[in-house]
């Protein structure tokens, strides 16, 4: 078990680990508990508010520890109520962060990564290449950060989608580190339904993931109706095949509430053919599963372009006359930079 050591940030340390520094400073354990309260219920930034330990603790914590959120470098706001957050980390590597409100609910996009090793050749944040891996503070900072900025108060109906910069499940370990501290009812306490990974298909981790007692839900980046077309989208294909992916698929354990996502963008005269609507439902029939079709996101450095809204109506029809449940997901943020995909740490929209 770590500790943090010299003006080390506390955010991130799981309830075991903060029972474990206050034993280690020579308190009883329950100060721990009251430090886990006092960071992720509490939202308590600054040591010398928490009347509640005794001062000498207070004191000796503050001299050695810290509560610290990533810096908000820049945010870009868009028209349609999105907001684009450039997070600035400790090391001077930024991460970004979209903040998507509507009428019953929020949605927070959340990176687990600095940039994206896979590649994927429609997607902006692979143009940045692998940087590291974000730890769990780094990510649950991301939600403490926004949702304080934002006045989102603990309990709201607050949805975390891990589809920002990055594949989480490169970075497993600090994910669901991350996600029991946000899913605790005494810690956050976001409920797991409202929690959604996604991942391009890493088949070992998927099957990890499944293993996990506390875990959120699963969304597959499919985008790709056959093997020779997603190898050409998504190179991780080749060591990941989409039968093989399939196949991991139908083995998951659901949950009696559960869904599985597959998520496919739409990509104007490349995977977008009634031919290829037809082997999607295909690939997913049998398995509970929805569909989420997501016009592309477009940009000057990549060029592809979105189907047209008439192709993706007509690919959602197919799809649901196979009695397959399917969405179209407009992307919140174009204009900043915020959609699916594009995240890439512009500096302006």
């Amino acid at each position: 078990m770590t500790l943090a050591t010299q003006r080390g940030n506390l955010l991130g340390l799981s309830l075991e680990e903060l029972e474990s520094l206050a034993v280690h400073m020579g308190q009883p354990r329950y100060r721990g508990r009251q430090l886990y309260h006092a960071i992720y219920a509490r939202r308590a930034r600054d040591l010398a508010t928490l009347t509640d330990l005794h001062r000498n603790f207070r004191e000796t914590l503050a001299a050695e520890h810290e509560i610290a959120y990533p810096h908000v470098d820049r945010e870009f706001a868009s028209r349609d109520g999105a907001v684009r957050y450039l997070f600035r980390l400790a090391d001077g590597k930024s991460v970004e962060t979209v903040y998507m409100p509507e009428d019953d609910r929020t949605t927070l996009c959340l990176s687990s990564q600095v940039g994206c090793a896979l590649d994927c050749r429609f997607c902006f944040t692979a143009l940045l290449g692998a940087k590291r891996n974000l730890t769990a503070g780094e990510i649950v900072g991301q939600v403490l950060a926004v949702t304080t900025r934002q006045n989102i108060v603990r309990g709201a109906r607050l949805n975390l989608v891990f589809m920002g910069m990055g594949e989480p499940l490169l970075n497993l370990p600090s994910v669901i580190k991350a996600v029991r501290i946000l899913a605790d009812p005494k810690g956050l306490d976001i409920p797991l339904r409202r929690i959604t990974i996604s991942t391009v298909g890493m088949i070992p981790r998927i099957q990890e993931l499944a293993l996990e007692p506390v875990r959120p839900k699963l969304a597959i980046s499919l985008n790709a109706s056959h093997h020779e077309q997603r190898s050409r989208l998504m190179p991780i294909n080749e060591k990941y095949p989409l039968v093989d992916l399939l196949r991991v698929c139908r083995d998951y354990p659901l949950r009696t509430w559960e869904h599985l996502m597959f998520e496919y963008v739409m990509l104007d005269g490349v995977n977008d053919e009634d031919a290829d609507a037809r082997r999607v439902a295909e690939l997913v029939g049998g398995l509970r599963a929805k569909v989420n079709l997501i016009p592309y996101n477009s940009g000057r450095e990549l060029a592809f372009r979105a189907s047209p809204l008439e192709r993706v109506l007509a690919f959602q029809k197919i799809l649901m006359d196979r009695r397959v449940p399917t969405f179209i997901r407009i992307s919140r943020g174009q204009d900043i930079r915020a959609a699916c995909g594009q995240l890439s740490l512009a500096i302006r929209g």
